[in-house]
């Protein structure tokens, strides 16, 4: 081979590699992100130390989604917690049979690791203002969410993405899951 043909593959070699760089920072510049899971919150859903992968494409939140948050609060750090109810929806705690509903339907919650246990400062219907969402770990009875005032209702601005890939046992994510 002479000196131009090995110029000329080096030169095609060193593009390739740049554009697939300059691809990979602009997907995960504007189209993903990615966090690392701090706490047991969301167990069993998501571990501590796990990471994921944010879609910070679609920002619409609903029922059942895993939200990465960056509002401020409290414990200085960002959340990672499931959607409960968005603008407008009630929450409510049913003590008795320890269980969530919202606007009077009963959650179906088979990703929970327990039954959650109520506390007193959690009483009374929690209305959700527009604009905002009411979230919980899905370890609910170790989770600092929603029904605590230290975090509140959760400013919808404030949702940096939805989680869609969990590193680990690498596997999509859906809701329910």
């Amino acid at each position: 081979m002479n000196g131009k043909k090995v110029l000329g593959v080096i030169y095609d070699f060193a593009e390739i590699i740049m554009t697939a760089v300059l691809s990979v920072i602009l997907v995960f510049s504007f189209g993903f992100k990615t966090s690392v899971v701090n706490g047991n919150s969301m167990n069993d859903t998501l571990n501590n130390g796990d990471t994921v992968i944010i879609s910070a494409v679609n920002k619409t939140v609903n029922y059942g989604d895993v939200v990465v948050i960056s509002q401020p609060n409290a414990l200085n750090k960002v959340l990672i917690k499931r959607v409960i109810a968005t603008g407008g929806q009630t929450v409510t705690f049913d003590y008795e049979n320890k269980r969530v509903l919202v606007d009077g339907k009963v959650l179906t919650e088979p990703y929970l690791p327990e039954k959650m246990y109520f506390t007193p400062s959690m009483s009374g219907n929690f209305t959700v203002p527009e604009g905002q969402i009411f979230v919980m770990g899905d370890n609910r009875n170790n989770s600092t969410d929603s029904r605590d005032p230290l975090i509140g209702f959760i400013d919808v601005r404030y949702v940096v993405g939805k989680v869609v890939y969990r590193f680990g046992d690498s596997h999509f994510f859906e809701k329910g899951i």
